[in-house]
């Protein structure tokens, strides 16, 4: 072979080599992969160690189509080869740019610190709402199903789960523990958003502000996709399930500044969980109920909510100290 054969057949390798990584690069995770993620195959994941027992996962999900991250605190005593360890779901709420707030606005590992339990803070999304949408993303199969086995896998996670949030995080816990019969022992919702289809609109109006169409998440407003999210419409798959619910009403308290207005917004989801409590409560639910009176929309009462939930959420793992 002279010369000229050789450089062209380096010179075509070469330009093969260099279109393959330009596809790679510009080809997003498909979401049509969910069949990888019901057929068992885990994405591949990342694990920055912010400390010997802060780990931030990133992982290639199949469900979201994207890049997704979970922030991991592992209790004293973890190890790679120990486990089972029970695991509490800590889920954020709307609208806000740190996906692991529960940790940097929360408290979460100082709270959690003493409980032998590995805490689970994953990326929810802005306007996610802990759903499979019709079109766009799949945060409850990225959650219970990629996050949970990979948990499992690399972390020693067992099968006894409870899960707890704000705001929007409070939906995800309810639905999730009554879409999931088994999957948790235990949820808890802190000013959590508990009956979607209260005629109120805030679904609706959260992801409008936020860019989002709402009927690419459930559907229409009459779509029975509401119902079957919603967790005031789901009560009597929770009993068995320990619950506990907090809010305050809306009106300044003693975590507020002196300048604080009112919120209506707390008050609206006070009247919500109002509402899920004497369903689920009629359903046979066990529920523990923190109406507080006077509080906010704000971190000090989630903050404060998860510290008088944690002996419940733990308790119903077995957990003890």
């Amino acid at each position: 072979m002279n010369r000229t054969a050789v450089r062209l057949g380096v010179l075509l390798l070469a330009g093969a080599a260099v279109a393959a990584v330009l596809l790679a690069l510009l080809t997003p995770f498909s979401s049509g992969s969910s069949d990888e993620v019901r057929a068992g195959r885990l994405p591949d994941v990342r694990v920055d160690r912010l400390s010997e027992r802060d780990h931030v996962l990133t992982i290639a999900s199949a469900a979201l189509g994207r890049e997704g991250r979970v922030r991991v605190l592992l209790p004293e005593g973890w190890r790679p080869d120990s486990g089972p360890w029970p695991v509490l779901y800590l889920l954020n709420g709307c609208c806000q740019s740190d996906y692991d707030a529960w940790a940097t606005q929360g408290e979460a590992a100082r709270l959690t610190s003493r409980y032998p339990a590995i805490v689970v803070m994953p990326e929810g999304g802005e306007v996610g709402f802990y759903s499979d949408w019709r079109e766009g993303p799949g945060w409850e199969t990225f959650h219970l199903t990629e996050v949970r086995q990979i948990l499992e896998r690399d972390y020693g996670a067992g099968d006894r789960r409870a899960v707890a949030g704000t705001s929007m995080g409070g939906f995800g816990a309810m639905s999730y523990a009554a879409r999931h019969p088994g999957m948790f022992q235990a949820a808890a919702s802190f000013s959590g958003v508990l009956h979607t289809r209260d005629g109120n609109g805030g679904v609706d109006w959260l992801l409008n502000r936020n860019g989002q169409d709402s009927r690419k998440l459930w559907g229409g407003p009459r779509d029975p996709e509401w119902a079957a999210h919603n967790p005031a419409d789901l009560t009597g798959r929770l009993r068995g399930v320990r619950l506990f619910v907090s809010c305050g009403d809306g009106s300044p308290g003693p975590l507020d500044s002196p300048a604080t207005p009112g919120d209506e917004g707390e008050a609206s989801l006070f009247r919500q969980a109002i509402t899920f409590v004497e369903r689920a409560r009629a359903d046979g639910a066990e529920v523990a109920v923190d109406f507080y009176g006077p509080g906010t929309h704000s971190w000090p009462y989630w903050q404060r909510g998860l510290e008088r939930a944690l002996p419940l959420l733990m308790g119903s793992l077995g957990v003890t100290i």
